[in-house]
């Protein structure tokens, strides 16, 4: 990526880039962040037969000065009382979760409503020594199968929402947020490959749409066809947390030539450790610090369940934290 790139000027109304009262972000302002790894990281995707255990995670992660971890699938690293004192043991905050809805299908939708104010209560129990760095729930879809199969940029046109679909899928979106504003609780919505918001012009639409925030994931936005940093700048006021990812569109290219889907591509290190990839992490993080960012920084690598070594892993993650540490000079 070129970072000259960066330099793009918002070109988008001020209704999607003003930040709210009281709200991490805002142009000009130096930026305050805290970065935090997360169990995806380390292959724990379920929380049955996770490849590594919650403390020895969680270990890892405070000896390579992560302040933070993602909580991976509800339930894997305890919930209520559990949950805080195993962070507070660590030295470690919660920067959120990932809640998938099926916005697309209405009954559905209804029914993993139970699963998201469930959610909702373990975030909401955590302390938080600062307001700016509360858990945030990162709304997403459901894997689309069909858009699964085939991840990522030229994507099938005839795959994506219809203009009849969009707006009983925004409404949707715009309660799920308002039930998480309810708990007090900001979210971002996480655009992800194989679902229904992919794009950039998939992304846009949804801010069109509803007033959610945004969860910017630099590696997937990257695969989908986007550009990360040019994102950052056109987004600014509505990014309340970033994944940061590195991605390999040749090897994604590979991966989908072969008939392969997102789960192979990420058997294949599509998400390589940061560097290893396509993107310039110097400037995704200059042009964070250009729009006065301020949050969790959520440094994450897509990796394998099994098949890996887990001493390899661990090290892949220390250094992606002393990377990503060594571009973010405002904490």
């Amino acid at each position: 990526m070129n970072p000259a790139d960066s330099a793009a000027v918002s070109r988008t109304p001020e209704a999607r880039t003003g930040g709210s009262a009281g709200e991490p972000g805002g142009q000009g302002r130096p930026a305050r962040v805290r970065i935090a790894s997360a169990p995806v990281s380390f292959g724990v995707y379920t929380t049955e037969g996770a490849p590594i255990a919650p403390d020895d995670m969680l270990a890892i992660m405070r000896a390579a000065g992560y302040d933070g971890t993602d909580s991976g699938p509800i339930g894997y690293l305890g919930t209520g009382a559990e949950l805080a004192d195993r962070l507070a043991r660590h030295g470690l905050g919660l920067a959120g979760g990932w809640v998938d809805l099926r916005y697309g299908d209405a009954p559905g939708f209804a029914e993993d409503l139970a699963a998201l104010e469930a959610a909702l209560d373990v975030f909401a129990g955590v302390p938080v020594d600062d307001p700016g760095f509360a858990p945030r729930p990162t709304l997403a879809c459901p894997p689309n199968p069909a858009r699964f199969a085939r991840p990522g940029a030229p994507v099938d046109r005839e795959l994506q929402l219809t203009p009849e679909e969009w707006p009983g899928f925004a409404a949707r979106v715009r309660e799920a947020a308002a039930r998480c504003r309810d708990r007090g609780l900001e979210p971002v919505f996480h655009p992800h490959l194989g679902t229904d918001v992919e794009t950039e012009e998939e992304v846009e639409r949804l801010l069109d749409l509803t007033d959610v925030s945004l969860c910017l994931d630099t590696g997937h936005l990257w695969l989908a066809g986007g550009d990360p940093v040019a994102a950052i700048g056109r987004w600014a006021g509505r990014i309340r947390q970033v994944h940061v990812k590195d991605a390999s569109r040749d090897t994604l290219a590979r991966v989908r030539a072969a008939g392969g889907d997102l789960g192979e591509a990420v058997r294949r290190g599509a998400f390589p450790p940061l560097g290893a990839g396509d993107l310039d992490i110097g400037a995704v993080a200059r042009a964070l610090e250009r729009a006065g960012y301020e949050g969790w920084v959520v440094v994450e690598q897509d990796v394998p369940a099994t098949g890996r070594d887990p001493e390899l892993v661990a090290a892949d993650q220390v250094a992606n934290r002393e990377r990503l540490a060594r571009t973010i000079t405002n904490r």
